[in-house]
């Protein structure tokens, strides 16, 4: 993934103490747990195992192995810095100490730019850290869609027992942005939150209750309070645009740029200009859809250049929406403030999926301090410093429990979480944060596993009761006794539960029939450990019932609208279509499966000109083994394939006795 960069001389002694000490490294460290043992794949732009905090190539090194898959060597020597500073946060033991600095390297290079990999790369790049027994891989790195033969590979690997953490992407602040590998099920997908340091800096917009989204600009300083004041319009903010406005001690909305051709009226400009007139907040809004994040520091501004008032952005939706608002008299309240578990604008959202909740986390992605190439150290931003992280946390508990598997550790890892909120105190959507931002300490001291670590309930009026099972087992054998505490809009549904032994069932009753999604959680309570699990509650007009012996599928339609068509897809839970079908209210057909397993259903009804899809989920028991093979090929296909190869065989046999 792409990064901001800023380089940085080192001060005499750097740690890594304000990402990975906020997220709780310092708990299993004092301890003594460092990752040691532990082999963590990075297939990135290779590493520079040249650097005095990462150093050595070989058995006896840091970097103990791995490939360049570029040059195709065996010296996966870092000529860009992406890869050198992703290790740095996992596993660098000098100025910079990692999170685990006694884990080990195996340094994959997949390219040598850090922007344009190569798909086929990255797999044979994982394919080979399975070969060479990683127990991680830290994929830093993707693409903005779908790619089945990346997610394969990742499949293979955690089916080989190796724990996979991606990288969500940059393509924020838009939902659906996150694609392979951080799309698959199977891997830890990590979104970036800011950091533990001064610039950390968020900012609200409040006008007559509504909440306008902000971004407070670079070089913009922390309030003592909040401004509210009048606002007020100044065109472009150029000093010709503001003679004979009354801006005093009022809020300045400006639009990005300039009406005049190559002009350029840089942020600085304008928020000189609106200090200059007696301004006392400054908001641009952008000339071009969507926001923008602004940075008062320029190249023309001398080292002396200091802002006066707060500077925010926002889109240019909000800011044609507040200025149009401005035609009768319009006050707000602007307020900017310290936020360390703010996600950050770039980082990608989701939903991937209509089965299951991406991203899984968050954790520190803006400004980590970690090595670079040639001996040095950056600053650098982006969800592929969030990742490491991840992947780090994963080393220690693997140190702590060998025996864990990749679910468990994804499991520990996501539901220990703490939940984060957005700059109004509301919890971030689980497709922005997913349960919220890693916390190394509880993760380190917890001993539930909960399984599933999500819960996808859909209800409509033909189905007003689900009830969802979870496995709590516990990583000393002993049996579990926790509190359950189930948040949600009860106005929406009600819910109920019950412990028999290890298993927990979470009931969903429909209240009202409000068709929609709707979020919540269930929070666990075991000892002093607190986990969550994110809650996703549709309700829709309709359901697919599904009928099923022996492998055999048969689907039916129960819904308020008049629908004349329906397409069912069948995936397993690996995200793979396996069949789809097309039925009709009078005309229904089958669906096989050959192997026992849970399957997700989506049905697309078309009513009139619209199309509405429903879910459901099965458990297939048992199926008795029959002729067709399970090959990856649906099985409409499957006996095509099968009845083209009789006839050919038939031609074959005629042709023979001639």
């Amino acid at each position: 993934m792409s990064s901001q960069k800023i380089q940085m001389d080192p001060p005499l002694e750097i740690l890594l103490d304000k990402s990975a000490k906020y997220v709780g490294v310092q708990h299993p460290q004092d301890l003594g747990f460092y990752g040691k043992g532990i082999k963590v794949a990075v297939i990135d732009t290779g590493v520079d195992y040249t650097h005095p905090d990462i150093f050595g190539f070989g058995p006896d090194g840091k970097v103990i192995g791995g490939f360049d898959f570029i040059e195709n060597d065996n010296s996966p020597q870092d000529t860009n810095g992406h890869g050198t500073e992703v290790a740095g946060i996992i596993a660098a033991n000098g100025k910079i100490r990692g999170v685990a600095p006694e884990a080990k390297i195996l340094a994959y290079r997949v390219s040598d730019t850090g922007e344009s990999v190569a798909s086929d790369l990255i797999v044979k790049a994982i394919l080979r850290a399975i070969e060479d027994d990683a127990d991680i891989i830290n994929l830093s790195l993707g693409v903005n869609r779908t790619n089945d033969k990346i997610e394969d590979a990742i499949n293979q690997a955690v089916k080989s027992g190796i724990v996979v953490v991606a990288a969500a992407g940059n393509s924020g602040p838009d939902l659906r942005t996150i694609g392979s590998p951080g799309k698959d099920p199977h891997a830890i997908t990590v979104g970036a939150t800011y950091n533990n340091i001064t610039a950390s800096l968020v900012a609200t917009l409040e006008i007559d209750g509504k909440r306008f989204q902000v971004l407070p600009m670079v070089g913009t300083e922390k309030l003592v309070g909040p401004i509210a004041a009048d606002i007020t319009f100044g065109k472009y903010g150029r000093s010709s645009d503001l003679q004979g406005v009354d801006i005093m001690d009022k809020i300045l909305l400006v639009e990005r740029g300039s009406d005049t051709k190559d002009e350029l009226v840089y942020f600085s400009e304008k928020e000189k200009n609106a200090a200059n007139a007696g301004a006392k907040a400054l908001i641009v809004y952008n000339n071009e859809p969507g926001i923008f994040l602004g940075d008062l520091k320029n190249k023309l501004e001398g080292p002396e250049y200091q802002p006066r008032i707060p500077a925010v952005s926002m889109s240019k939706e909000d800011g044609l929406e507040l200025r149009a608002m401005l035609e009768n008299k319009t006050s707000g309240t602007i307020n900017t403030f310290y936020h360390p578990d703010f996600v950050s604008f770039f980082s990608s959202r989701g939903p991937v999926s209509p089965f299951y909740i991406k991203p899984n986390l968050v954790a520190p992605g803006v400004f980590v301090n970690t090595t670079s190439t040639y001996g040095m150290y950056n600053l650098t931003s982006g969800t592929s410093f969030a990742a490491p992280h991840v992947s780090g946390a994963a080393a220690i508990l693997l140190e702590k429990s060998p025996t864990l598997n990749p679910q468990q550790i994804k499991s520990i890892i996501s539901t220990t979480a703490d939940p984060v909120s957005d700059t109004f105190g509301t919890l971030f959507p689980q497709e922005i944060s997913g349960v919220g931002r890693l916390n190394i300490t509880k993760a380190f001291d917890a001993n539930l596993i909960i399984s599933p670590d999500y819960a996808i309930f859909d209800l409509s009026p033909f189905v007003k009761s689900q009830t969802i099972e979870f496995d709590l087992n516990t990583i000393d054998g002993t049996k579990p006794n926790p509190t359950i505490n189930i948040e949600f809009d009860d106005k929406i549904a009600s819910f109920n539960h019950k412990i028999d032994g290890t298993t927990l069932s979470v009931t969903a009753n429909i209240v009202a029939s409000e068709i929609g999604e709707y979020q919540g959680s269930i929070t666990v309570l075991d000892h002093t450990t607190t986990y969550h699990i994110p809650v996703l509650l549709r309700i829709s007009d309709g359901t697919v019932r599904i009928s099923e012996e022996n492998g055999k599928m048969d689907f039916a339609i129960e819904s308020e609208q008049e629908w004349s068509y329906a397409k069912i897809s069948v995936y397993n839970q690996d995200s793979r279509l396996i069949d789809s079908i097309s039925i009709t209210p009078t005309e229904s057909k089958s669906i096989m499966v050959q192997n026992s397993d849970t399957y997700w259903i989506q049905a697309d009804l078309k009513s009139g000109k619209n199309t509405t899809s429903i879910y459901n989920t099965i458990t297939v028991e048992s199926v008795t083994p029959s002729f067709a093979l399970d090959i990856g090929i649906p099985n409409q296909q499957l006996l095509m394939l099968i009845g083209i190869g009789a006839i050919v065989g038939m031609i074959g046999l005629i042709m023979y006795r001639r």
